[in-house]
C-alpha cells in the first residue's frame, strides 16, 4: 500500500497561491492519487457527500491526470462527475450548487511543461490550513495500474452560461462587435454563446491548437499590438479573452487597450455597488482614492488570502466582493443585479467583470469610464526560470540596501516613504511611485510591480527594476 503523504513529499510538489503546482513529470498518476485520496480525506472529516466533480484545461497533459484522479476515487467508492474542459469558476459553481467537492487539472497561465490541481471543498475554495492537512495525510491506497475511460457530462456548461445569461437582456449587446481571443482557453467554446445569446455579433480570433499561457498580469507585448490590429481592422466594441483556465479575464476597449485587471475589478464592484472589498497589497491605489467603497481590505496575493475575509465582512456588509491585480472576481455574497440574485461564488471569476462592464458601457464608452478613475498607472512583469530560493535573497538584499537599490535603478533624489512587507517588498516613494518585488507562489518566477503617475514612468521602474536584478 502506498501513503500519501509519503508519495506527495517525494513528488516535491508544494501548494503555491493556487493550488498545487509542479512539472508534468511530477504529476504521475500516483501523485495524482495521492492528491485526490489526501483531499478526500480532508473533506470527509466535515462533509457527507457520493460524488466528486472533475474538469480539465487545454493542456496536454490534463486528461491523463484527470484520468488518474478519477481512479482515486473509484478507489474509495465515490463517484466521478467529469465536465471534461471547462473553466475553473463553472466546475467550482455547480459544484457548489450540487454541494459536493471538485477537482479542478489546471496549470492556469504557467507554461505547458508544468501543470497543477485546484481543490474545491462543497462550500468553496480549499483554505491554507486545509492545503497542509491535505500534504500531511496519510491515507492509503494502491498503486494505480490502469486507467478509467472519462465521458463528458455537460451540465457544468449549461448552468455556468445560464448563471449570466439570465441576469440580462437577451439584447443587452445588440450592435454590439465583440472579438474572443480564444486561444486554448478553458472555456473558448461557452463565451461566443453567451455573448451572442445577449445580442452581440462575435467575432473568433486566433484559436490555437498549442496550449498558450497567456498571464493576464504580464501582456505581452504581441499580444498588446494584436489587440489593437483586431480592434481596428474587425471594427470591435470590445476584445475579451482569459487566461489558461478561464478564471483570469483580459479584456480590451474600443481602442484595444487591455484593461489592467485590477481596474477592470474596480469598475465591476462598483456597478454592482459592492460596499465591502477585498484585494491583495499589489492592487492600483485608484480602489481607495475612489472612493466609492464603505470599506477595503488588502491581503497577502492568493485568492486563498481575499476568501478568508469575506466571513467576517458579510457579518457586517450587505455586499461584499474581492479581485486580483489579475482581474480575477470573486464573489463572497448574494448581490442583486436587474432585480435578479446572483449568488455568491467565491472563486476567481473571468465572466462576470467582463458582462458588468460591458452593462455600464452602454452609455458611455469603456475608455471614458476608465478615464474618469484616479489617473494611477500600474506595471508589472517577471523574471521567468528564477529560482525561488534566489528571489528570496534578492528582496531581503534590497531590504537592507534600499538607498542603494534606488540609486543604482537611478532615483537618486527619491525618499522612501513606507514600506509594507505583507506579501514580498513594497516600497513606496514619497513621489508617490512604487515598486513591489514578490517571488511568484506558483512557479520559479519572480515578479516585480510598479504605481506611478504615468504608465510609461510606471514601465520604467519595472523595467530598470528587472534588469538590475539580472545584471
Amino acid at each position: 500500500m502506498l501513503i500519501s503523504a509519503n508519495i506527495i513529499k517525494e513528488s516535491g510538489i508544494q501548494f503555491g497561491t493556487s493550488g498545487a503546482r509542479g512539472l508534468v513529470e511530477q504529476f504521475t498518476s500516483n501523485v495524482c492519487a495521492a492528491f485526490t485520496h489526501a483531499f478526500i480525506t480532508c473533506m470527509q472529516v466535515d462533509f457527507n457527500f457520493k460524488q466528486v466533480a472533475i474538469a480539465i484545461d487545454n493542456r496536454p497533459s490534463s486528461f491523463a491526470m484527470a484520468q488518474a484522479c478519477v481512479k482515486a476515487l473509484q478507489q474509495v467508492g465515490l463517484e466521478a462527475i467529469y465536465y471534461g474542459v471547462v473553466p475553473t469558476p463553472a466546475l467550482a459553481y455547480v459544484a457548489m450548487q450540487d454541494n459536493i467537492p471538485c477537482i479542478m487539472v489546471t496549470g492556469s497561465h504557467i507554461p505547458f511543461d508544468r501543470n497543477g490541481l485546484k481543490f474545491y471543498r462543497p462550500d468553496g475554495e480549499i483554505s491554507k490550513a486545509d492545503e497542509q492537512t491535505i500534504l500531511n495525510a496519510t491515507a492509503e491506497f494502491e498503486s494505480l495500474s490502469s486507467l478509467p475511460d472519462l465521458s463528458v457530462n455537460n451540465k457544468a456548461a449549461i448552468r455556468y452560461i445560464e448563471r449570466y445569461t439570465s441576469l440580462f437582456d437577451n439584447q443587452m449587446l445588440a450592435g454590439k462587435r465583440i472579438g474572443i481571443y480564444e486561444h486554448s482557453s478553458a472555456g473558448r467554446d461557452l463565451y461566443a454563446l453567451m455573448f451572442e445569446y445577449l445580442g452581440a455579433e462575435v467575432v473568433s480570433l486566433e484559436r490555437s491548437n498549442e496550449f498558450v499561457p497567456i498571464d493576464t498580469e504580464a501582456v505581452s507585448e504581441a499580444d498588446k499590438q494584436k489587440a489593437k490590429v483586431w480592434s481596428k481592422e474587425y471594427h470591435l466594441d470590445f476584445i475579451f479573452s482569459t487566461d489558461g483556465d478561464g478564471d483570469r479575464p483580459l479584456v480590451a476597449d474600443e481602442h484595444g487597450e487591455w484593461l489592467r485587471g485590477d481596474i477592470l475589478g474596480l469598475l465591476c464592484a462598483d456597478a454592482m455597488n459592492i460596499e465591502a472589498l477585498v484585494v491583495p497589497v499589489s492592487c492600483n491605489t485608484a480602489i481607495e482614492s475612489c472612493e466609492r467603497f464603505k470599506h477595503i481590505t488588502r491581503t497577502k496575493i492568493g485568492s486563498p488570502y481575499v476568501i478568508a475575509e469575506f466571513s467576517h465582512l458579510s457579518e457586517i456588509y450587505s455586499s461584499v466582493a474581492g479581485f486580483e491585480a489579475n482581474g480575477g472576481f470573486l464573489l463572497g455574497s448574494d448581490v442583486t443585479v436587474n432585480n435578479i440574485t446572483i449568488k455568491a461564488l467565491p472563486t476567481r471569476d473571468a465572466v462576470l467583470p467582463a458582462l458588468m462592464l460591458l452593462a455600464i458601457s452602454k452609455n458611455t464608452p469603456i475608455y471614458e469610464l476608465v478615464g474618469a478613475l484616479p489617473q494611477r498607472f500600474t506595471h508589472s512583469d517577471r523574471i521567468q526560470n528564477f529560482a525561488t530560493e534566489n528571489s528570496i535573497i534578492f528582496v531581503n538584499t534590497v531590504k537592507h540596501q534600499i538607498d542603494i537599490f534606488l540609486q543604482k535603478i537611478g532615483l537618486n533624489d527619491s525618499k522612501v516613504e513606507c514600506i509594507d512587507e505583507t506579501d514580498g517588498l513594497r516600497i513606496t516613494l514619497v513621489s508617490g511611485d512604487v515598486i513591489h518585488f514578490r517571488p511568484s507562489g506558483n512557479s520559479p518566477e519572480f515578479r516585480c510591480y510598479s504605481e506611478s503617475f504615468s504608465i510609461d514612468r510606471a514601465k520604467r521602474l519595472v523595467n530598470s527594476s528587472l534588469i538590475y536584478i539580472t545584471e
